[in-house]
């Protein structure tokens, strides 16, 4: 419980010297990059579960992939820098490149593209 209330507060902290430091709109900006970034490593993590089971359920490994593209196109209109926007176009040819593994029938394609992309936005949308 302690540990909890003290990263809360961390972060609370952190952000108001954010905003003090940039404007409300790059706040909401980074907020965005924040968020989008997390929901896709939730994805990635999926997607890195899915594709150990990809010759059982390949199902999975495509509506991971999917939901990797929903959040790389939310990202996008989320940023104007350029390092985020060089990840994000990174991300989508891992995702593209995995996508046509699978559709050539490998069923344990290499995602390692992906995560390290994945990776690379979570650095660059760390506040």
């Amino acid at each position: 419980m302690h540990r909890r209330r003290t990263a809360a507060l961390t972060a609370a902290t952190a952000m108001l010297a954010l905003t003090g430091a940039v404007g409300c709109g790059a706040l909401d900006k980074a907020m965005g990059c924040v968020q989008a970034a997390d929901a896709i490593a939730t994805s990635v993590n999926k997607l890195s579960q899915a594709a150990s089971t990809a010759a059982d359920d390949p199902t999975r490994l495509y509506e991971s992939l999917d939901e990797i593209d929903k959040e790389l196109a939310s990202l996008q209109d989320k940023t104007d820098n350029a390092d985020l926007s060089k990840a994000v176009d990174d991300l989508g040819k891992g995702v593209d490149s995995v996508r046509t593994a699978v559709n050539n029938g490998d069923a344990t394609p290499d995602i390692k593209p992906v995560t390290d992309a994945a990776t690379e936005i979570g650095k660059v949308c760390t506040p």
